[in-house]
């Protein structure tokens, strides 16, 4: 048993060991592979800085993208990012966020080399690529610096050598500044040879590298002394001091009612449970007698469970703990604190990624202790959580559990004041303080200061005292370990405080929540996107930019003007009749396309698609075989206008129904849960998941068979792990607020398109889709501000007319929030665009893949097919203009329908994504009596699998008029 739970433990440990992937290419027919490996390090008293330098080769025929994806520890802050550009590294610059994403995709449109770096969710980072060319290679170079904790007296400094598949050409250089005697290597033997050097030691690699080395751990027996260092940095000077303080802890009270917050998301799968447990297990013997009141977080909390410790015996809590079912999004936020619990235990990496709910405030009286990972973890929010209740937050080490159990159960030195003359915005590493090194920065004031602190040590005050003056020596790393420090304080209350996370991202160059580093390929691209170069680039960029004339305020006006001339001829269509018997048989023809109210020859020359031959014409229209398929019907009944509307006297038919064509999957999976009884179809769906961990499809699947059998809140918590995959990627978070939508949960959907909004407010959809979601929530006012502010902005032109559709979509807000009573302010929106144009039928087409061509088809009871070519009808239906960059929306709208069938199909034209991406998911959404009291809505979504691919989606049936 003894060796089993090592066995455990030390797999659990590799798991949280900082491996440093290989450049990610999804589907690439080889795998893009590491050619080369350069690390530079050195330490300098309790602080390493390292470079690391990876070259990429691209063994494929056509150039790709590529993406790194990465985890730092606790303590490490990234602090530069460098990319090859004409043979030579060029340095990144700070962006805000948003802002780089928006260059990144319009550069890529354009072929040209960006590279962007950003921070995803805690501590986790991504880094975009392109192009790596075929058959050719990348230099990637990575800076971060980190703070080295104590381990058996000594500090522990663990190597970045974690990699999969090792290159030949491997170089490791080490300075250890400072150290004593020969360091310690844990792991790897024989890998490293130490000399001695300036003070310090040298090391080298003596081998290769091999996947088998694992972790590469140095324990240095480095002189711990006080150390005070000052930096001059742009245009300020920051101090940093070392101070050490005891290490002897003092155990501390412990209470009779405890609160365990549980992660239990689909992501908290990979904690290291045995080792929590372990710590655990060290804590609750402590206890004794206690009263344990267990939450599990995931989408939405569980109600409490209660459990009875008694003479340290918590066997029923433990197997309740290892049974546990990971599985849903984490919405850390949604439980409620108890009066009589004396502290709260949450083990989480602090990744909260759904729902709206803030974490709640503890009473004075409890604290809150935060267990997380070592790798990965949103420290900051984490940390800053547990230290404002008095609590701490405590790393668990899968080796050395008993650590995390010893700081639970016991408290160290305290931070109790802090000082100081002719400096000021003191910080302090608290956590660095328990492990017996005390670390202070601030800025500087004037040419001498003087900082006091008492510290608390075995429950006695000490003061500690030290003084800078010119003699003060200089040192590298003092601002950048006072912006890692305050931006650790500010990402606690990263609602509140993004505003100044962006711009201390900005003043020190680091990747935030709210800045990221971007390398352009040419100087015009830094000017033509207002971004600040690199040094040597600016006076370049600045001659450049002043003959740049800045125009964005009159390209804002033009834009409004385009809208309204292009709404002005869309009323024109609405208010024209057209008519309703059958047209005679066309002539051949180019197809063509409606465009700023003439036709014009289409310049992607296919031909028209061709009415499906299973149509069959009869008197009043078509009729449809489509009701014997797998359908869902909805029958809108009344008239398609509401009565206060003048043209209910002119309805010229008599109501319409949607059928929606059930579409289901063909992967192996699907004839499983179908086949399971309602209570197992959640089981096999956990025996299934651990195979799709990586499948937006696959979660999207299960959790539609859950709804079908009637167990939404099963069916909700499975959407849920949408937001758990590839952290901040806008497009599956779009597929999974359009499923919330679809599942009739707007409520989810707001904080899910709220997020999409953060990370794409560059496109249109990101507005578009928010605005449509508060309306559904009866939120009217933030609805219509969000449509109109797509109506105003100038967008990329791969977005023709989208303000049109969005237009529609306003103007139908407005009217439903006047039939509720609601009065909305819009006072802001030009008045020649607030008109209500109701319609009979209407269809929206949206899908999640950026630059790729999805097309609406709607054919008629004339047979005749309204689609990207042929946009208006004989009788009048209007098809939107092509979408063919991405996301859609693409629309059919239709006033006055003539009875019959009409039927609606998607077709997959093509895509030009870098990133070959697998099958995409596509959103239609019917409605019939669009802007009318009697209006009625169905949502579906599907999947299209490749170019070329045609599917059914549904149809409308309109009755005759009686």
């Amino acid at each position: 048993m003894l060796l089993l739970l090592a066995a455990q433990a030390q797999a659990q440990a590799q798991a949280q060991i900082a491996r440093w992937p290989l450049m990610r290419v999804p589907e690439a027919s080889e795998p893009v592979r590491l050619q080369s490996l350069a690390i530079r390090g050195a330490v300098s008293g309790s602080m390493a800085e390292t470079t690391v330098r990876m070259v990429f080769f691209n063994p494929n025929l056509r150039q790709l993208e590529g993406t790194l994806e990465f985890p730092l520890a606790e303590g490490q802050q990234l602090t530069g990012f460098s990319l090859d550009i004409d043979g030579a590294l060029r340095p990144a610059v700070p962006v805000e966020k948003k802002r780089g994403r928006e260059i990144l995709e319009a550069e890529e449109r354009r072929g040209i080399d960006p590279g962007l770096l950003e921070q995803t969710a805690g501590n986790q980072f991504r880094l975009r690529v392109y192009p790596i060319p075929a058959g050719g290679s990348r230099t990637v170079e990575l800076r971060y610096v980190e703070t080295l904790k104590r381990e058996q007296g000594r500090l522990a400094w663990l190597l970045p050598l974690s990699y999969g598949a090792l290159p030949q050409d491997t170089r490791l250089e080490l300075d250890l500044n400072g150290v004593r005697e020969e360091p310690a290597l844990i792991g790897a033997t024989g890998l490293l040879n130490f000399e001695r050097h300036a003070g310090g030691y040298r090391a080298h690699l003596v081998r290769p590298l091999k996947a088998s080395d694992g972790a590469v751990k140095l324990l240095l027996d480095a002189d711990l002394a006080q150390r005070v260092y000052v930096q001059e940095f742009g245009g300020a000077r920051y101090f940093m001091a070392e101070l050490p303080v005891g290490v002897q802890r003092v155990a501390r009270a412990l209470p009779k009612v405890v609160g365990l917050l549980w992660d239990s998301s689909g992501s908290a799968a990979s904690h290291p449970h045995e080792a929590q447990l372990q710590a655990l297990d060290r804590y609750f013997k402590a206890l004794g007698r206690a009263e344990v009141r267990l939450i599990r977080l995931r989408d939405r909390a569980e109600a409490p469970q209660v459990f009875r410790i008694a003479d340290g015996n918590w066997e029923a809590l433990r197997k309740a703990l290892a049974a546990t079912v990971y599985d849903g999004a984490s919405a850390l936020g949604d439980w409620k604190p108890q009066t009589d619990v004396g502290e709260y235990l949450l083990f989480s990496d602090g990744l909260s990624n759904y729902g709206s709910q803030r974490f709640p405030a503890l009473a004075a009286n409890q604290r809150l202790y935060a267990l997380a990972p070592q790798l990965g973890a949103d420290t900051a929010r984490l940390a800053s959580l547990a230290e404002r209740s008095g609590g701490q937050l405590i790393a668990i080490d899968p080796l050395r559990p008993e650590a995390a159990a010893e700081a639970l159960l016991s408290d160290g030195p305290q931070l109790r004041a802090m000082n100081a003359a002719g400096a000021g915005e003191l910080l302090a590493d608290v956590a660095g303080a328990r492990d017996g090194l005390l670390r202070v920065a601030g800025k500087l004031s004037a040419a001498t200061a003087r900082i006091e602190l008492t510290v608390l040590e075995q429950g006695k005050p000490r003061g500690i005292a030290f003084d800078i003056d010119a003699a003060t020596p200089s040192g590298s790393l003092a601002a950048w370990w006072w912006a890692s420090r305050k931006l650790q304080e500010l990402d606690g209350e990263y609602e509140l405080r993004r505003g100044a996370i962006r711009r201390l991202g900005a003043d020190f160059g680091i990747p935030t929540r709210e800045t990221s580093l971007l390398v352009l390929e040419r100087l015009e691209d830094y000017v033509r996107h207002e971004v600040l170069p690199p040094e040597s680039m600016r006076a370049a960029y600045e001659k450049l930019k002043m003959v740049r004339g800045q125009q964005l305020a009159q390209k804002r006006q033009k834009q409004l003007d385009s809208v309204v001339r292009a709404f002005e001829r869309k009323v024109a269509w609405w208010e024209k009749g057209y008519p309703k018997d059958a047209p005679l048989p066309p002539k051949p023809r180019q197809p063509v396309i409606l465009q700023d109210g003439v036709f014009e020859e289409r310049q992607r020359l296919v031909p028209p698609p061709m009415p499906a031959p299973a149509l069959q014409f009869a008197p009043g229209g078509t009729t449809s075989n489509f009701g014997r398929a797998d359908t869902r019907m909805v029958t809108v009944t009344g008239s398609n206008i509401s009565s206060s509307d003048a043209e209910s006297a002119t309805r010229q038919n008599g109501g319409a129904s949607i059928a929606l064509k059930k579409w289901q999957a063909d992967a192996p999976y699907i004839q499983r849960m179908k086949a399971a009884v309602p209570d197992r179809i959640y089981a096999v769906y956990l025996d299934e998941r651990p195979s799709y961990l990586n499948s937006s499809a696959f979660f999207l699947d299960a959790a539609g068979l859950l709804f079908d059998k009637g167990q939404r809140e099963l069916a909700l918590r499975v959407l849920s792990n949408l937001a758990e995959m590839e952290l901040e990627n806008r497009q599956v978070l779009r597929v999974l607020g359009y499923r919330l939508m679809q599942a009739g949960a707007p409520e989810l959907a707001v904080p899910v398109f709220e997020q999409v909004q953060l990370l794409g407010e560059e496109e249109p959809q990101s507005f578009r889709d928010l605005g449509l979601a508060l309306a559904d929530c009866g939120r009217w006012q933030r609805a219509v501000d969000q449509l109109y502010e797509v109506v105003l902005r100038p967008w990329d032109g791969r977005f023709p007319e989208i303000e049109q559709i969005a237009l529609a979509e306003m103007n139908e807000t407005l009217a439903k929030a006047q039939a509720k009573g609601v009065k909305v302010d819009v006072s802001q929106i030009d008045s020649r665009l607030l008109k209500n144009l109701p319609l009979d039928l209407r269809v929206v087409l949206t899908w999640d893949a950026d630059n790729s061509d999805m097309d609406l088809w709607v054919t008629d009871p004339n047979g005749e097919r309204s689609f990207y070519g042929h946009r208006l009808t004989y009788q009048g239906g209007m098809m939107s203009p092509d979408m063919t960059g991405g996301y859609g929306p693409e629309e059919f709208s239709l006033r006055h329908a003539k009875p019959g069938v009409y039927r609606v199909e998607a077709n997959f034209y093509g895509h030009r994504q870098q990133i070959v991406a697998g099958a995409t998911t596509l959103q239609l959404k019917f409605s019939t009596g669009f802007g009318t009291a009697a209006a009625k809505d169905q949502m579906v979504t599907l999947r299209l699998a490749g170019q070329g691919s045609t599917v059914l989606v549904g149809e409308f049936e309109v009755k005759p008029k009686k």
